[in-house]
């Protein structure tokens, strides 16, 4: 038996998208939270269906375990569990259902759930924990009453009440390690190796993020960065590498070196400890001076992901970016200089943006070869200036299906078929895919019909 069972509803195979990339890492967060649990007494169990098949095994690990408590409880350091996909709402839906068929009480923690309070409720899961994860569960789990517990959300006689609400830590470096214990880590390490020849985990230096891009949601943390000793962070590394030995680390965080003083404490501790593994992360272009990106280089880093969103400064202005399209040229020399890959990610679709807008972004692709890119359409998600730019367009589909499903949810410029031929284009470009000349024949014959459209409406 078990105090409480942690699961989490992102299931891999339920994404085509992730399913061909096979890149799958364990629910940190998830397993942070029951660290903290442990901790203090508290007898936890983990499910993880990332990999497993989630109806079967969830069945199993209730009548296994047999909790008091389940908690689904995302990973909010996956950009998967971010994007709140339509899918993975199913999935805890079906768990919270499940639950309470065998009279377990049921809680959900998540970007998803923060902004889809009642309809969580509605569906079964008795509380919602709103904003960082780890006091309030450890609060419910202990059996403090919900009224008093700051982060939590759940009906009264009035209907959804909402506790006030709970700051974030600052003290990261005072979390327990995560649980690693409870995760099946072969399972990753097979798919890893049959997919790709090695083995890749993951970790988090910080939490949030103090930029206020208008497009960003921020359910979690809302517009707060912390961020864990670069000393802690190293150790870590050193652990990881000694207990499972991987090949590469990813790091999760939304900002990671936001600090250049971190970055090159954090390359010292690294280099010290002997702890280097090659890892890959995602920050902003204007960090990545000569010297942030050389600290880097000795840490370990090999492939660096930045939001450059855009290569016309008109976009990056109304996004609020706070970045200059030189900047984005700068920082893939920089890191070219050192052998890093550079890598971005894109957006397409943002009100406004004409197809000027969309040649100067395909323009500076080319001009910069980026060692790849990620190709997204504009998202409208609760709690952000974009979305109440946009609220009133926005249809019945609200959520993406899956992370390949790139639908616009709003009157864009351009059609959903439009942006999808248009990013497969790209990805073909940057990749060296087959049939490049079709591909872009195909956004050319589409970009016609809907000037066509436009024209007759």
């Amino acid at each position: 038996m078990a105090d409480v069972l942690l699961t989490h509803s992102n299931h891999l195979y339920s994404d085509p998208k992730q399913v061909s990339k096979m890149q799958p890492y364990p629910p940190l967060q998830t397993i942070l939270a029951a660290a903290v649990l442990e901790q203090h007494g508290i007898d936890t169990a983990l499910y993880d269906p990332t990999l497993d098949s989630p109806h079967e095994g969830f069945c199993d690990a209730l009548d296994r375990h047999r909790p008091q408590l389940v908690v689904v409880c995302e990973d909010d350091f996956n950009f998967i569990s971010k994007m709140c996909l339509a899918r993975n709402r199913e999935l805890a839906f079906w768990m919270a259902q499940a639950s309470k068929d065998r009279g377990i009480e049921v809680v959900a923690h998540g970007s998803d759930a923060s902004d889809h309070v009642r309809e969580y409720l509605a569906a079964g899961f008795s509380s919602v924990i709103i904003g960082e994860v780890e006091d309030t569960l450890l609060a419910f789990a202990q059996g403090d009453p919900p009224e008093t517990i700051a982060g939590l959300a759940f009906y009264c006689e009035r209907g959804v009440h909402y506790n006030v609400s709970r700051g974030v830590r600052s003290d990261l470096d005072a979390l327990p390690a995560p649980a690693w214990h409870l995760v099946d880590v072969s399972r990753y390490r097979e798919a890893w190796t049959a997919a790709h020849g090695y083995f890749s985990l993951n970790m988090a230096s910080s939490r949030g993020c103090p930029y206020r891009c208008n497009w960003c949601a921020k359910p979690i943390y809302g517009n707060a960065y912390h961020a864990r000793s670069p000393q802690r962070v190293a150790a870590e590394m050193l652990e990881l590498k000694q207990r499972f030995q991987p090949d590469h680390i990813w790091f999760a965080d939304d900002i990671f070196a936001l600090s250049a003083r971190w970055t090159f404490e954090f390359a010292a501790a690294v280099e010290s400890l002997d702890a280097r593994i090659p890892f890959k992360m995602q920050s902003r272009c204007d960090l990545m001076t000569r010297d942030a990106v050389g600290a880097l280089r000795r840490a370990g880093c090999e492939e660096l992901w930045m939001g450059a969103e855009s290569g016309s400064q008109r976009v990056l202005d109304a996004m609020d970016k706070e970045i200059r399209v030189e900047e984005i040229h700068a920082a893939c020399e920089n890191l070219r200089a050192h052998g890093i890959r550079a890598c971005l990610f894109l957006q397409f679709g943002y009100p406004g943006e004409t197809w000027n807008d969309i040649e100067s972004t395909i323009r500076m692709v080319r001009e910069l070869a980026p060692d790849d890119v990620g190709i997204s359409v504009s998202y409208p998600l609760p709690g952000t200036k974009f979305y109440q730019i946009v609220a009133a367009e926005v249809g019945q589909k609200t959520n993406w299906n899956d992370s390949s499903d790139l639908s616009m949810m709003f009157r864009g410029a351009f059609s959903t078929e439009l942006y999808r031929a248009l990013a497969d284009a790209l990805h073909r470009e940057v990749r060296g895919g087959k049939d490049l000349d079709n591909a872009w024949q195909l956004v050319d014959q589409l970009r016609g019909a809907d000037r066509s459209q436009m024209v007759t409406a």
